[in-house]
């Protein structure tokens, strides 16, 4: 990461010297946000921890230090300083670290979608964009608090579902009734029972 971020640094400060309608150049502060919860940053902070460097070439050779943040071990009162909706994200795996149920603020989003979208992409679960998507949230303003709640109901909606998917396979399989008795004994359509059935590895009969 020390290598990356001098390549990062660099283009930035090349770009600032390409530029002719550029006045006065300006310094490059590049942060890494670390996500990890199960241990701080263990790796590389500084050039000289990235390779063996002979004692001589010590003087001649910049050991170049990166910042480097553990967002999930920060303190409460360190996250509640932060003014954004990135406050929102630090809480989150501030609070997986700890491994503590997560409930979600009751602070609203100033940009719900952008940041559910990080989350996302820093979760590797779509479920917090898929809620959003799914809602109307976007009308009133939206809360992680809300997310949170859309996410479990859906989730519950889904377990419900297969449940009975599942209820109506082991019917159809027993042969205890007819589609259609099934379908009235389960206040569904013919037309769900058969998509169902369809889908039953075993050949069977509609």
């Amino acid at each position: 990461m020390p290598m990356r971020v001098i390549s990062y640094d660099g283009a930035s400060y090349k770009q600032q010297l390409l530029d002719k309608k550029l006045r006065n150049h300006y310094p490059v502060a590049t942060l890494v946000l670390y996500f990890g919860t199960d241990e701080k940053w263990s790796v590389a902070k500084r050039l000289y921890e990235c390779f063996e460097i002979p004692e001589k070439l010590k003087p001649f050779v910049n050991n170049y230090k990166i910042n480097v943040f553990d967002i999930a071990w920060l303190s409460e009162k360190t996250i509640g300083m932060f003014k954004s909706d990135f406050k929102l994200i630090a809480e989150y795996f501030r609070t997986k670290r700890l491994h503590k149920k997560y409930k979600g603020s009751k602070e609203k989003l100033q940009h719900a979608n952008e940041t559910l979208k990080m989350f996302s992409a820093l979760t590797g679960d779509d479920s917090f964009e898929k809620a959003y998507n799914k809602s109307n949230f976007a009308a009133g303003g939206v809360t992680m608090c809300d997310v949170v709640e859309q996410i479990r109901a859906e989730g519950k909606a889904e377990g419900k579902a297969e449940g009975k998917s599942e209820l109506i396979m082991n019917l159809i399989k027993a042969k205890a009734g007819t589609l259609e008795q099934i379908a009235s004994w389960l206040k569904l359509s013919v037309s769900e029972i058969k998509k169902i059935a369809e889908k039953i590895p075993e050949p069977v009969q509609l």
